[in-house]
């Protein structure tokens, strides 16, 4: 993990001195709370090209896009595998809800699963998308942290405990926001048998940059508002 930041989710950490467990360098939150999954990795921050191509396969359709965000997708997972064991790990996407899978027409989530799957050179990868959406939840935009805890309690569920059971498994999404969702999928797949959850995203919300973002456009909105 790159300095400055988690080495367990990722986040960035606010200043040079992280609070150490065990040896390694921890947010706040990782050190207060165990995430349900060993380690987060993703490519990049959630902003900028990287932003505008995943918005490029959700929202426009663009399913090429789709084979660029899963090479990318299979460099950010380099720094876990040393992690895994000798057997095959297993990919799963996070779902959608089958209402808005049918309405999009695919699982972005999916999609850049398969193209690592597919770029895989060792082979050790599995597609396993037996974790389920059992309900439609809304949007998780702006929603504290609880609430979006809330809003994501009992909606996942693993169809087919067998396939996982024992097993060491990657989830793999487009965005890794809170890792609210994250933790959520992990947690499912650790009660139905998985014996490790690995969590792999091609972009990351990162908390601080989202907060300067916010404080360079407070006064520019104040400044709108002095002057009309």
């Amino acid at each position: 993990m790159a300095d400055g930041l988690c080495s367990i989710c990722g986040e960035r950490l606010p200043g040079p001195y992280g609070l150490f467990t065990d040896g390694e360098v921890r947010c706040t939150l990782c050190r207060r709370f165990e995430p349900p999954y060993v380690k987060a990795a993703a490519y990049g921050s959630y902003e900028g090209g990287l932003r505008e191509l995943i918005h490029l396969l959700k929202y426009d359709g663009v399913r090429p896009a789709a084979n660029v965000l899963g090479r990318m997708l299979t460099d950010a997972i380099v720094p876990l595998r040393p992690l895994f064991a000798d057997q095959p790990v297993l990919i799963v996407p996070v779902p959608l809800f089958p209402l808005k899978r049918r309405q999009r027409g695919f699982n972005q989530a999916e999609l850049i699963a398969r193209t690592v799957v597919k770029l895989d050179p060792s082979q050790r990868f599995e597609l396993s998308p037996v974790l389920h959406r059992t309900r439609e939840t809304q949007s998780q935009i702006g929603l504290s942290r609880h609430q979006r805890r809330e809003n994501l309690r009992g909606a996942f569920a693993v169809t087919a405990p067998e396939v996982i059971r024992g097993r060491e498994v990657l989830l793999v999404d487009d965005v890794f926001t809170t890792g609210t969702t994250a933790s959520e999928c992990a947690l499912v797949l650790r009660r139905a048998g998985a014996a490790k959850v690995y969590v792999a995203t091609v972009a990351r919300t990162l908390k601080l940059e989202t907060q300067s973002a916010r404080l360079e456009a407070r006064p520019a909105a104040m400044t709108m508002a002095a002057a009309s």
